[in-house]
């Protein structure tokens, strides 16, 4: 990775990862949800729905810092 970008182009590419992080989030969410408890699919779509969570949660952070309401 050698390119070198400006700042636009950084917060761009930051943009479609928030985007791309949170569609993902909502895909395993759903995928979750579809799963009986007992599947170990059910698991790894768990993980993975939270893992795209927290990955939307720091960019939420770096993007609009203290913008982002907690969830409980």
């Amino acid at each position: 990775m050698t390119d070198v970008v400006d700042s636009d182009e950084l917060l761009r590419r930051m943009h479609r990862a928030r985007a791309c992080a949170a569609q993902e989030e909502q895909t395993w969410r759903a995928r979750r949800e579809e799963l009986d408890a007992a599947d170990p699919a059910a698991r790894e779509a768990e993980v993975r729905s939270l893992a795209y969570e927290a990955v939307v949660h720091v960019l939420d952070e770096v993007l609009t810092p203290g913008n982002r309401t907690r969830r409980s």
